[in-house]
């Protein structure tokens, strides 16, 4: 099962607009509305995205809520992780330890970095249906990174431009407002696109000393979450970026995520799961979403999940949602506005 950590819960709820009543919401997740606030505590990421939807739908301002979250974060609040970021010596190397150390802030997030010719992406891929609670906290994450991007560096950060997998909920010129950047809706991955130079910049606080120090602690905490969903989510991951071609094997997968064919089985095994359950979990996710944030066809959506034909499909969907494609993409039509 994948968590996340309650410091989300508190900042959310902290965000909301005045008389927006939370404290019904956050007793359901088995928190106190008075905390205290403790980033390792954790919580069912499935349950914090439906408080997330819940109390966004309550908030009259609720398409600006998670951009007002992302916007209150602060690199003290996260811990060691925080700390470990602000102490790094450029933003280069702050996202090098998110893309490291990202899960000890729950199995349910993993940040990547990719050089292109555009830029730095910096990805979020998070466990999830594509609900709109999900979509919400993808939106708070990127506005998190920006605001602490923007807090350690001594340069005027600024993304190139924000990337959103899932369609608006609402006026882009929010969203580009509230970034100072094109915002992307329907793209290829949830990410911050940043240019070399503003990554390499120093940051405020930077000390190679201290952020050792914060690596070895991170790598102890590291240690001791379990590695169950890391894995999963890096099988899962690398399954679903090749779907459309096919349902992908387990030798291309481990060649892929730099083992052996042998290794992944075993340590797939020994953590009670198959290879074959993480690729039913990656076509499941990934038709969720499919059919949540784009308008592709019920044909279109089994290709890209790897179904010969759309009959197998929707054979294989009902066994998941007890419901067809259609019957699922209708139910969901408002998550999708």
């Amino acid at each position: 099962m994948s968590e996340i950590t309650s410091l989300y819960v508190y900042k959310v709820v902290a965000a909301a607009g005045p008389g927006v009543e939370t404290a019904d919401l956050v007793r359901q997740l088995g928190l106190s509305p008075e905390g205290p606030v403790d980033p390792t505590r954790m919580v069912p990421s499935a349950a914090y995205y439906d408080f997330f939807a819940a109390l966004a739908d309550r908030d009259p301002e609720g398409l600006s809520l998670p951009l007002r979250v992302g916007a209150a974060m602060s690199s003290d609040e996260y811990g060691a992780f925080g700390l470990a970021w602000k102490s790094a010596p450029t933003l280069r190397a702050s996202f090098a330890r998110s893309e490291r150390y990202g899960h000890v802030l729950g199995s349910a997030e993993t940040y990547a970095v990719e050089h292109t010719a555009d830029g730095v992406f910096f990805s979020l891929e998070k466990a999830g249906d594509g609900q709109v609670g999900m979509l919400l906290s993808n939106e708070a994450s990127m506005s998190a990174v920006d605001a602490i991007s923007r807090e350690v560096s001594t340069a005027s950060f600024l993304p190139l431009a924000v990337h959103f997998k899932h369609a608006p909920r609402g006026d882009v010129s929010a969203y580009e407002d509230h970034f100072g950047c094109p915002v992307h809706f329907g793209s290829g991955r949830d990410a911050l696109l940043v240019s070399e130079e503003s990554i390499s910049v120093p940051n405020r606080l930077g000390d190679e000393t201290i952020a050792a120090f914060f690596d070895k602690h991170l790598e102890q905490m590291l240690a001791t979450v379990s590695k169950d969903s890391s894995l999963e989510l890096r099988v899962r991951r690398a399954v679903a970026e090749v779907l459309s071609e096919g349902v992908p094997s387990l030798s291309s997968i481990a060649s892929a995520l730099a083992m052996s064919a042998r290794t992944l089985q075993r340590r797939l095994s020994d953590e009670g799961n198959s290879f074959q359950n993480v690729i039913d979990a990656a076509r499941k996710d990934l038709a969720h979403r499919l059919l949540n944030e784009t308008d592709y066809t019920i044909a279109e959506v089994a290709f890209l999940t790897g179904f010969a034909d759309q009959s197998a499909f929707t054979r294989a969907f009902k066994r998941w949602a007890g419901q067809t494609p259609r019957s699922y993409r209708l139910s969901a039509g408002p998550a999708r506005s």
